[in-house]
């Protein structure tokens, strides 16, 4: 098997236009089909994507496969956790009861990317109110199927319209409980997981425009440099301090590099470079929270170090 670096530098590309996210789905199927690791496959999803929204698909898939390592390698999966009053703990809504010794899920996800093309949700549930006060948590899978699941279309973003969300409301749903806590185990490390498999296929997709379009080599050195740092990351680790702060970093060279390229961009044939223009701000999503989760590493950091002088 190649290394993904020499993929990103070898493999022919993909002259077929995406239609559709099913397009982009087996073409990522293609992919995933070359490499073992998470983070590897959405390199190479992104790479083979024709836009940064498909990139996106590849991305969010891995990062899901990553939390879950026993999700089906071909069914297209949709975590469902926010709720009318956002996406934090105390704000989830959706209760996870057991009726005649079957978990069952009833509420409503007001925002689930890919909701509508998806064959398995992760849905995250309350169980109620724990002894510390907190909003307890359980991550379920449910089968977008069941007759108790009713999927609703939202209208499309502005940037990477291809990318469809919905609104899931669940009534009486019979539910695959998954072990750990809701919260700790699943909600929280996903955001890091996510933020990770994201960059590396926005990344695999820059490395297509910059073969297609004949960006120097000097160009293609630094991406893979930076594709090489997101690999390194320790994905197994999501809530290390260390891991923040090295995703920090990775982010913040990634965007001077954006900087750096956007002369080349005249470069690029004018149907790509239209979508990155509308579809750029899909990678500054969620960028305050990262923000938030840096600052709380190096506290953490500056606090260990306190203790240990």
């Amino acid at each position: 098997m190649d290394s993904v670096l020499d993929f990103l530098l070898t493999e022919p590309l993909a002259a077929t236009p995406l239609d559709d996210v099913a397009a982009a789905w087996i073409r990522h199927r293609v992919a995933a089909n070359r490499f073992d690791k998470p983070v590897d496959v959405a390199i190479a999803g992104g790479f083979g994507a024709d836009r940064l929204g498909y990139a996106f698909l590849s991305g969010y898939q891995e990062a899901l496969r990553t939390l879950i390592p026993d999700l089906a390698a071909d069914e297209l999966v949709a975590l469902c956790a926010t709720e009318a009053g956002g996406g934090h703990p105390s704000a989830i809504m959706t209760t996870l009861t057991e009726e005649q010794g079957t978990p069952q899920l009833n509420g409503t996800k007001s925002f689930a990317t890919l909701g509508m093309m998806a064959h398995r949700l992760v849905v995250i549930a309350s169980v109620g109110v724990a002894e510390d006060g907190r909003n307890w948590l359980r991550a379920t899978m449910v089968d977008a199927r069941d007759p108790g699941v009713r999927v609703t279309s939202l209208p499309a973003t502005p940037f990477a319209p291809e990318i469809p969300h919905a609104t899931v409301t669940l009534t009486a749903v019979a539910a695959q409980v998954l072990p750990g806590d809701g919260y700790l185990d699943y909600l929280k490390p996903f955001r890091t997981i996510e933020d990770i498999h994201v960059l590396a296929a926005g990344l695999g997709w820059l490395v297509r425009v910059a073969r297609e379009s004949g960006w120097s080599a000097q160009v293609l050195e630094q991406l893979l440099t930076v594709v090489a740092a997101v690999r390194g990351l320790d994905i197994d680790a999501p809530g290390s301090p260390g891991v923040h702060i090295a995703l920090g970093g990775a982010f913040a060279a990634f965007g001077g590099l954006l900087t750096e390229l956007d002369s080349l961009w005249g470069s690029v044939d004018s149907t790509t470079r239209q979508r990155w223009e509308r579809d750029r701000p899909l990678l500054a999503i969620a960028g305050q929270v990262r923000e938030q989760r840096l600052a709380t590493a190096w506290r953490t950091v500056r606090a260990d170090q306190i203790q240990a002088d």
